[in-house]
């Protein structure tokens, strides 16, 4: 599934907090792993109160000290450095991973200094905006510990929306790889949830907004029955769960209640993208959870 995983490093300690889930899911399928560190044009001194990269003979020293501490003999891992130094990292990141064409990147959710531009808002969106690379967001490890990870239990969010449905074959080869139970989520709106394009319609029409809340309710128990029943028919453990309320707000206290290992959320190219991040799911998602989330982008 994930044959090649770049990893995006600027020396930071914090940026490391990717490194335990690439190094799992790099046993776990014998993946490639590209480090890879970017030149920062006018790079500061320090980042996050640590010695800045700035040069390339430490860059490739630092990323051989990464490969030897923490990835195992039998992974293959590939260090680069980009040394022509660029003004915009993320931007050079995004490059990056249509040069080498990986299959996932796994890489720290918001930093500062190198990583400074590579916030949710920024480079998740311009990888996922060209609708090809999967993206794992990390939260940052400010205790700098190296647990062990495991994904041993998915969250996957749904809508009803057959596009976002195409998360659904790696989220299900991800449970068959890694034996992991599959928890399917649909959280419907109340009255005083719904987004500000549709509240005002819900103010004039309180009745009628109330009562297509509640089918959509009903409806939204039927689709996942049944999509939960297609996957325990291939032998997968699988449950389902329709809540009430903001989607966001759900997504977190289901993850956090069900002790989920990850959160995977599918959202769309170019214009989706933009509603997707508009409605605040994602970054809300990931700020406020320790959580990892994948992203998979679907046209």
């Amino acid at each position: 599934m994930f044959k090649h995983i770049l990893v995006p490093l600027d020396g930071s300690h914090l940026a490391e907090s990717a490194l335990p889930v690439a190094v799992s899911l790099s046993k776990a399928f014998g993946s490639t792993v590209t480090l890879i560190h970017i030149i920062e044009h006018n790079a500061p001194q320090e980042i996050h109160g640590e010695r800045h990269l700035r040069e390339q003979k430490e860059a490739y020293d630092y990323l051989d000290q990464v490969a030897r501490q923490n990835f195992p003999p039998e992974i293959k891992v590939i260090r680069h450095v980009h040394t022509e130094e660029v003004k915009n990292v993320a931007r050079s990141i995004v490059e990056h991973s249509g040069e080498l064409s990986p299959d996932l990147i796994v890489m720290c959710s918001h930093g500062a200094g190198g990583l400074r531009d590579i916030m949710v808002g920024s480079i998740a969106q311009q990888v996922i905006s060209r609708g090809k690379t999967p993206i794992l967001l990390v939260q940052p490890d400010e205790n700098r510990s190296n647990p062990t990870v495991t994904f041993s239990r998915l969250l996957i969010p749904l809508d009803g929306d057959p596009e976002h449905e195409k998360a659904l074959p790696l989220a299900k080869e991800l449970a068959k790889s890694l034996n992991a139970k599959m928890d399917l989520l649909m959280v419907v709106y109340t009255l005083g949830t719904l987004p500000t394009e549709r509240a005002v319609t819900s103010r004039l029409l309180p009745a009628a907004t109330s009562v297509m809340l509640d089918m959509t309710e009903s409806s939204a128990q039927d689709y996942l029955q049944e999509k939960a029943a297609s996957f325990q028919a291939e032998g997968l453990n699988v449950s389902w769960e329709v809540r009430r309320g903001d989607p966001a707000a759900n997504i977190i206290e289901t993850a956090e209640q069900s002790s989920s290992d990850l959160i995977i959320l599918a959202t769309h190219g170019k214009s989706g993208m933009e509603a997707f991040w508009a409605g605040s799911v994602a970054p809300r998602v990931v700020t406020q959870t320790h959580i990892p989330l994948l992203l998979v982008p679907v046209r």
